[in-house]
């Protein structure tokens, strides 16, 4: 009877036929979320790009930020770092709505109920001018 504490030459070779198609499947799907992912940057800036630029007036409705953490090991040192999306809900005349990703500069300087004239381009933010209260 053979020791169970070894494979055999046709065991072996399953496993490594089983771990070699398990390789290439989950590389597969990492290359192809990574083209897919290109793909769409591709084509909404291709779409911001063929848009017109416009300037409407608008009302600041909200103001979210989303933020990742990343955590990073080495040998002997661990360290963390963490990035901040920043978003803008505008709202128009028309009742309609927009969600627009800003720098954090642009971000700062825009407050919840604010009106003015938003200029965007597709789906990117241009810039915000308040109006003057009277």
């Amino acid at each position: 009877m053979a020791d169970p504490m070894f494979f055999d030459d046709h065991s072996m070779f399953s496993f490594m036929n089983i771990f070699t198609i398990f390789f290439f499947i989950i590389s597969s799907i990492i290359i192809l979320t990574i083209i897919i992912s290109a793909i769409k940057g591709i084509k909404q800036w291709r779409k911001n790009e063929q848009s017109p630029e416009l300037s409407v007036p608008a009302i600041v409705k909200s103001k979210r930020t989303e933020v990742h953490t990343y955590r990073h090991h080495d040998d002997h040192h661990s360290s963390t770092s963490a990035n901040t999306t920043y978003f803008v809900t505008f709202e128009f005349e028309s009742g309609d709505r927009m969600e627009l990703k800003l720098l954090g500069k642009d971000y700062g300087m825009l407050a919840e109920g604010d009106v003015g004239i938003l200029t965007f381009k597709g789906t990117r933010y241009l810039g915000f001018e308040r109006k003057k209260e009277n």
